[in-house]
């Protein structure tokens, strides 16, 4: 692939001298041997998918159009073994430390009582809740999930930007991404050794569960509706999860406890996975102008009878001036060293850095408190000096709901362009999600945001921002090469991958000419390629995705018909039972399972 990494920012991909980073060599070999032009068809076919599948977004006020199909970059964003187990350690210590934090400022509040954290930067924070001062929430979890986004600086350094705890999204087009790709480019993940993400909708369901104060609790996800910028994902959750998608409307109180209203009668809910703010959960406790919540829910929260994920009043915890201090939230409560840096932070509400801030701004990129999804910034080399001025004005009326960091030059990485034809480098940064419980789970990747506008470092999908699918690997790479038998049969064993002789194989089958010796010797149902002679990349790259959409469509027909032999009337067994070790014993059902549904593995 032709493709400039340049020297200034990190490159995810290649090294400062032009070579493919050893965990990118597969796929960088693929992409040669498929080339431009087909790569480019079935980017236009991911496009197509995308919309007819509905996977959208909302942007508020453009003049465009609200809705559009969400950008989508099909050069994969590649994490090895190594790097992953760094991150995953450090977002397993932040989450924690994070919750304890949570759990002790709506209670006793040791650590504003020891001045590690000032009391005035927590109790002027307009994400705390007096509210629900003294509630624990089941099993004292306040931090149900977690999406905290990381970047990384030109040294190549992981570092944390943000925490998102109130209603962190994204997740859906993380699982949509993985589905596509495997669908378009199969051939892309032969033997790369990529962890799969599809079980999300699974331990998260599950986690929603451990939450319920009844066993065998009633889950639904509540949004404000189909004009919600993420209403895509609210719908995509609840449909992965079975469980109801409702609005405020479809909810009422009643005897103390939350109803759902149905066709079959009303029916009691006891986890509601919200993605509406607090101020919009309960006209009664927060925003009297609300119709998006539930009049009298607080009440009931309060009184233990239903669980809402995230915990009401998490947002003082993802207030980007709290976020300040979390490496000392990690010292105090965990008495460990941050695995994972922040990036430096000055504080508004702090006279000496909010001088600096003032005097520095034209070097500085300054966010405001509360805001998400890229509104309520300025970028300080980016802006024109009436721009800074006027957003200085801000900040000088309200200096506590403001922050300042210094640009990070962002990793970069390739991306395909179509409208030239190439690969050009843009910025990324990744956003992995935490599922906080009894035990913490970490989906291996996350969303890799992409700034798409040449030249930005902005990659918030609202101002002109996309995605790609990250991979993470269960190796540090390269990926063991594999032979033509391997991509026509799926076979990717450490064996077969390291070059198991054809002899060995002959001798493990008992010896003769096995089914797949002699069809390795000619393929005409994968495109008539004589295996034995001279192949062209292009040919070999194409070859592979075939024959990965042949596996895949094979297993999907061998579901279908284990399950059509399931249902068939049962047969009266024999007068006497077979032998232990008689083929009958087993079912096809048992059988198919053993034998062919074992290779189609997790990610379906």
């Amino acid at each position: 692939m032709r493709y400039e990494p340049g020297s200034r920012f990190y490159d995810e991909m290649f090294t400062a001298l032009g070579a493919a980073r050893a965990h990118y060599q597969g796929v960088e070999t693929y992409l040669d041997a498929l080339g431009v032009e087909e790569f480019r068809r079935r980017h236009q076919l991911l496009d197509l998918a995308f919309r007819n599948q509905g996977i959208t977004f909302t942007v508020y006020g453009d003049a465009q159009g609200t809705e559009r199909t969400f950008p989508f970059d099909p050069v994969p964003r590649i994490i090895p073994a190594s790097e992953w187990s760094h991150i995953e350690s450090g977002l397993t210590q932040r989450v924690r430390a994070l919750n304890a934090f949570l759990t002790d400022i709506y209670s006793g509040a040791q650590i504003l009582g020891d001045g590690v954290i000032p009391a005035e930067l927590v109790y002027t924070s307009a994400h705390f809740r007096r509210e629900v001062h003294g509630v624990l929430p089941p099993g004292g979890v306040f931090t149900h999930v977690v999406g905290t986004d990381l970047i990384r600086n030109e040294q190549g350094e992981y570092l944390v930007l943000e925490d998102n705890l109130r209603s962190p999204s994204g997740v859906s087009y993380l699982l949509a991404n993985r589905q596509a790709m495997t669908r378009v480019y199969p051939g892309m993940f032969e033997g790369q050794g990529v962890r799969p993400v599809q079980h999300y909708t699974s331990a998260l369901l599950k986690l929603l569960l451990a939450s319920s104060p009844r066993e065998n609790g009633t889950v639904v996800v509540l949004t404000p509706g189909m004009y919600n910028s993420a209403y895509f994902e609210h719908a995509y959750l609840a449909q992965q999860m079975g469980v109801e998608l409702v609005e405020g409307r479809d909810l009422f109180v009643d005897g103390g406890r939350v109803w759902m209203r149905t066709t079959g009668g009303r029916r009691q809910v006891d986890v509601i996975y919200r993605r509406i703010d607090d101020d919009f959960l309960d006209p009664l406790a927060f925003r009297r102008d609300s119709a998006l919540g539930v009049a009298g829910l607080v009440d009931v929260y309060r009184q233990g009878r239903v669980a809402i994920a995230n915990a009401i009043g998490t947002g003082v915890a993802d207030d980007k001036a709290v976020y300040a201090y979390v490496p000392d939230m990690i010292r105090y409560y965990l008495n460990e060293t941050p695995i994972l840096n922040n990036v430096p932070t000055y504080l508004g509400w702090n006279a000496e850095q909010l001088e600096f801030m003032l005097a520095n701004a034209k070097d500085l990129v300054f966010k405001s408190v509360g805001e998400a999804g890229g509104y309520g910034m300025l970028i300080g080399p980016a802006a024109t000096r009436e721009e800074i001025q006027a957003y200085l004005e801000k900040v000088r009326r309200d200096p506590r709901d403001f922050i300042a960091q210094p640009v990070v030059g962002l990793s970069r990485h390739p991306t395909f362009y179509p409208d030239s034809g190439g690969f050009e480098a843009a910025h990324v940064d990744l956003r992995p999600y935490v599922l906080f419980g009894e035990d913490v789970t970490i989906v291996p990747g996350g969303l890799t945001r992409v700034a798409l506008r040449r030249g930005s470092l902005v990659v918030n999908s609202s101002q002109g921002g996309g995605s790609k699918d990250t991979w993470v690997l269960d190796h540090d790479g390269p990926a063991a090469p594999l032979s033509m038998t391997q991509l026509l049969h799926g076979d990717t064993s450490p064996g077969q991958a390291h070059g198991q002789s054809q002899s060995q194989r002959q001798s493990a089958s008992g010896g003769g000419q096995s089914q797949t010796q002699s069809q390795s010797q000619w393929q005409g149902g994968f495109g008539a390629v004589p295996l034995g002679g001279e192949v062209s990349a292009q040919s070999l790259a194409q070859l592979a995705d075939h024959a990965a959409m042949h596996r895949a469509q094979a297993a999907d027909e061998a579901q279908v018909a284990a399950y059509g032999e399931s249902q068939r009337a049962p047969v009266p067994p024999p007068p006497a039972p077979a032998p232990s070790d008689s083929p009958g014993l087993h079912s096809f059902q048992q059988q198919l399972e053993k034998d062919q549904l074992a290779a189609d593995g997790e990610d379906r």
